[in-house]
């Protein structure tokens, strides 16, 4: 397996929230986890940074435990952007962007002349060469939002993991985001997993889609095939009139009472 989890079970306390749950992402491809709230999507993808401990289960990343690499090694593989994140408002974008080099530094060091070009790399990448300078407290959610994924990008990770990247954006910086997530995926050739809730943006920015059902897998596969009325109304307890979205490729969800 190239990266993806392996029956894992997370608790807390006595309450199971996840069992069991296996996944496996093939590489350079975007994959969306979607499900109801507390279902435990976002508790599995804490398992990759461990600030969630599995009960039982692992994280496989090239046929190996996540816990056998050295945290530093990991960083350097693997980028983690939390749902909710903060900064000191009084830095600027540059430097944000720049924390994403920590995993390479030596102690003691400042920045090379590599890590700065990797930042300058970066910065144009994600559209943000003329910002670098800005504080972060003049920026809007979704600027924020793209420096942050820069940061991530920084570290020159083979997988990107975004808990819910969207979420308090509005409609045109949401696709914003997603715009630059999937070039990302394009441009690098990196995988991509993250958690969304909205059903459209899930079906067109996504290769592959797993659903969530009370702490177990209930379905994985093509967006063309978890979208589909059954499943929203099984897992997601509406009718739905599922079109067929032309221009982009994807199902088109229109969510109705049951």
């Amino acid at each position: 397996m190239y990266f993806g989890f392996q029956k894992v079970s997370i608790a807390y306390g006595k309450n199971t929230v996840l069992e069991d749950v296996s996944m496996e992402f093939q590489k350079g491809t975007i994959t969306t986890i979607i499900g109801p709230n507390g279902c435990g999507k976002s508790s599995l993808l804490k398992t990759v940074p461990r600030t969630v401990t599995p009960v039982r289960g692992a994280v496989l990343f090239q046929e190996r435990d996540i816990r056998r690499y050295p945290p530093r090694e990991l960083a350097r593989k693997i980028a983690y952007l939390p749902q909710s994140h903060t900064s000191p408002a009084d830095i600027d974008i540059r430097t944000l962007v720049s924390y994403g080099r920590y995993p390479y530094k030596k102690f003691g060091a400042g920045l090379t002349a590599e890590d700065r070009d990797i930042i300058d790399g970066t910065l144009e990448l994600t559209g943000l060469s003329h910002m670098g300078g800005r504080l972060l407290n003049n920026l809007s959610g979704g600027e924020k939002q793209r420096a942050w994924i820069a940061m991530t990008i920084c570290q020159q990770p083979e997988i990107l993991l975004l808990d819910e990247p969207i979420t308090y954006l509005d409609v045109g910086y949401q696709i914003e985001v997603l715009e630059l997530v999937r070039e990302l995926c394009s441009r690098l050739h990196i995988t991509i997993v993250m958690v969304l809730h909205d059903m459209n943006f899930t079906a067109r920015y996504s290769d592959w889609v797993y659903v969530l059902k009370q702490g177990r897998v209930f379905d994985h596969g093509r967006p063309d095939s978890i979208l589909v009325r059954d499943t929203m109304k099984e897992v997601f307890h509406i009718d739905s009139q599922i079109i067929r979205d032309d221009k982009n490729g994807c199902p088109f969800l229109i969510p109705e009472k049951l």
